[in-house]
């Protein structure tokens, strides 16, 4: 398998991986506002909280890959990103599969108790960790797979515009998922009993994230509309940077909506919004920050060959 169709893969996986994340991260930012999440304990309520920002953790570190593909390294198929799309995915999966075994907890303790709701939290983690993990790694060690390094060759405009629009693919569904909730949560009972100032957060935070869903579908939209399908340079530097743009007013859409889960959860603003704070430096650390530095580290090596 050539770099280009690694590159490929590992983006496609990660899009599956992000699918899964979307339903859970929904799930948990709207069972705080359901009439029964009030009766929960007040522990039951912060483990969900603690569930939210390890499933925010679990998308930023799917999400980071693209944003290193396209401002590190200009949408060109490396060894590198193809290596960090490995790294990051299998480090999303640990707060993944903690936060599953956490909304399990939270619902079955409702249901069952906290007995059973502990048994079938723990039965979850330890079973999605040995078979994200505990397979993963046995079979690798059993067939002694190696990876073997592919000439990196330059990328063809086609592939590259191809990677670019499944990039947005990988950030489109957490966005849709994200907007769907705050589109349902203005109209449950809970919502309105919010303090004005928490609403209007909401509401910009909706606001953040339909801009970033608006943008992420604007470049199939003008590769139909303007470019009637074809690849051309321009294209692909349009699209690339709508891609790199995108994920701004989300970042800023899932730390609002995780202050005003959060602080409605634990009913403290002041952790929702120390809560939202950390989460939001590092959506801005892993999207924006690393892969800058990359691009500058690798344009300063660049700069001392030439003048080797």
């Amino acid at each position: 398998m050539n770099l280009n169709k690694k590159v490929k893969t590992a983006l496609d996986e990660t899009r599956l991986l992000i699918l899964g994340a979307q339903v859970l991260f929904g799930f948990q930012l709207q069972g705080v506002f359901q009439d029964k999440f009030a009766e929960l304990s007040t522990g039951t309520r912060y483990l969900n909280c603690a569930g939210q920002i390890l499933m925010a953790l679990a998308i930023a570190l799917l999400i980071a890959p693209s944003l290193q593909h396209q401002i590190a390294e200009g949408g060109r198929d490396t060894q590198r990103i193809q290596h960090a799309t490995s790294i990051y995915a299998g480090l999303a999966l640990l707060p993944f599969e903690i936060s599953l075994g956490l909304s399990v907890y939270v619902v079955l303790d409702h249901a069952l108790g906290m007995v059973a709701a502990f048994a079938g939290g723990t039965i979850f983690c330890v079973l999605a960790g040995l078979s994200w993990y505990g397979l993963g790694f046995f079979l690798k060690a059993r067939i002694g797979m190696k990876s073997s390094p592919e000439a990196e060759r330059g990328t063809p405009l086609p592939t590259r515009i191809e990677q670019m629009l499944t990039e947005a693919r990988v950030v489109l569904p957490g966005a849709q998922a994200l907007l769907g909730f705050q589109f349902t949560v203005m109209l449950t009972h809970a919502f309105t009993e919010l303090p004005e100032t928490v609403k209007y957060l909401h509401i910009g935070a909706l606001c953040c994230v339909a801009l970033a869903v608006i943008l992420l579908m604007t470049p199939a939209a003008l590769h139909r509309i303007a470019f009637d399908g074809q690849d051309t340079p321009e294209f692909f530097r349009i699209g690339s940077w709508l891609v790199i743009v995108a994920p701004a007013p989300l970042a800023l859409g899932i730390a609002c909506d995780l202050c005003v889960a959060i602080g409605h959860a634990a009913k403290s603003y002041t952790f929702g919004m120390m809560a939202a704070a950390g989460i939001l430096v590092v959506l801005a650390v892993l999207w924006y920050a690393v892969p800058v530095l990359m691009r500058e580290r690798a344009g300063f090596i660049s700069g001392l060959a030439r003048k080797a």
